[in-house]
């Protein structure tokens, strides 16, 4: 977890999620200090946030043989926009259950140093004008985006699943707003059926990852 941050939907993604004609919509993390300077129109979600002023995530540690690779690969991931920075990260307690009533405690011990990729507010691609930020819009833009890491309401459906299953019993609440909202939108085209290939898909890539990282080789 790292504080005085927040997370929002308020970038453009104009290869992984989008194209350059049709750019969809992907998170990015700000600073809470700059964030209350927007006038946002998801302010009323996040203050009924239990975990208000919090990023949850996850760390991973790389082994030093293959750091230099995943940064490579990581740089060129992420070069739409983001660049890499270095945040502490609080561990929460190995007690924290998946409730939805109990925000995890975080851990007192000394917080580590992770690298994350942020797209900054400076960036183009960072989503200044407050309509484009509106939930409806956002959750219209993820409806109909698609880039060539596939489409975006999957990694809308992803990025929730993954929320829940760190901790927190339940996703970011705007993460959520525009879950529901999106399904809404696409209730003909059998989101849920959708959501389930979203999964499928990353178990599988998971597995493969898995196999690369035995046979020490990250492809």
């Amino acid at each position: 977890m790292t504080s005085d941050r927040l997370t929002l939907f308020s970038f453009r993604s104009s290869d992984h999620r989008g194209t350059l004609e049709k750019p969809g919509r992907v998170v990015t993390v700000i600073e809470r200090e700059f964030w209350e300077t927007l006038d946002d129109p998801l302010a009323a979600l996040e203050s009924e946030s239990a975990s208000i002023g919090k990023v949850w995530g996850a760390a991973y540690h790389i082994p030093a043989s293959h750091a230099e690779e995943v940064h490579d690969y990581l740089d060129e991931r992420e070069i739409n926009g983001y660049t890499a920075h270095f945040t502490p990260f609080h561990a929460i307690s190995p007690v924290a259950t998946n409730t939805v009533a109990k925000v995890p405690e975080v851990d007192d011990t000394t917080p580590i140093t992770c690298m994350v990729y942020i797209g900054q507010p400076t960036n183009p691609q960072f989503l200044r004008e407050r309509g484009e930020r509106d939930a409806e819009n956002v959750a219209q833009v993820i409806s109909d985006s698609q880039g060539k890491s596939g489409k975006n309401t999957e990694y809308l459906y992803l990025l929730e699943k993954a929320l829940e299953g760190i901790g927190l019993g339940t996703a970011d609440v705007h993460v959520t707003d525009l879950v529901k909202r999106v399904k809404d939108i696409k209730a003909d085209d059998q989101p849920e059926a959708e959501e389930q290939e979203a999964a499928r898909d990353v178990r599988k890539y998971l597995a493969s990852a898995v196999d690369a990282v035995h046979g020490d080789k990250i492809e």
